[in-house]
């Protein structure tokens, strides 16, 4: 029984990480959506480190926005019987109109080897793309 309990206890603690805090409605909030099997994790704002990498929360006006993204190269895409490859990739978004309140979604997703990343608003508005920085094999890192 006590091992139900505890079990219970360390689940509950788990699902509590895992709630998105409330938006604050003085900023723009950009949830992060990844395309298909892939990690797409927030870094930075203007050039400061993030403490929760799930979504991003800016002020509004013109905002740079640097993010992490980890996806797998089909191993097609590579060569014959290749396997697939893992990928970490910076990418960099500036977009110079974030408005107070307004929500927004960033998608990922790969081509080949390279990364894209976009900016949407809630009416599914295409407003930016990000850059490539870099990208690394995740067996190297």
């Amino acid at each position: 029984m006590r091992g139900f309990v505890l079990a219970l206890f360390v689940s509950s603690l788990a699902g509590c990480s895992l709630w998105m805090p409330k938006p604050d409605p003085t900023q723009a909030w950009i949830e992060l959506a990844p395309h298909q099997e892939t990690d797409l994790q927030a870094l930075a704002v203007d050039g400061r480190r993030l403490d929760d990498d799930r979504y991003f929360q800016v002020q509004p006006g013109s905002r740079t926005l640097d993010m992490r993204y980890r996806f797998q190269v089909d191993g097609a895409d590579i060569g014959p019987d290749s396997g697939p490859l893992p990928r970490d990739c910076r990418l960099t978004l500036e977009y110079d109109r974030f408005t107070a309140g307004a929500r927004y979604r960033l998608v990922a997703g790969g081509h080949g080897f390279r990364p894209w990343a976009k900016l949407y608003d809630q009416r599914h508005l295409l407003l930016a793309r990000a850059s490539e920085q870099g990208c690394g094999n995740l067996a190297e890192r």
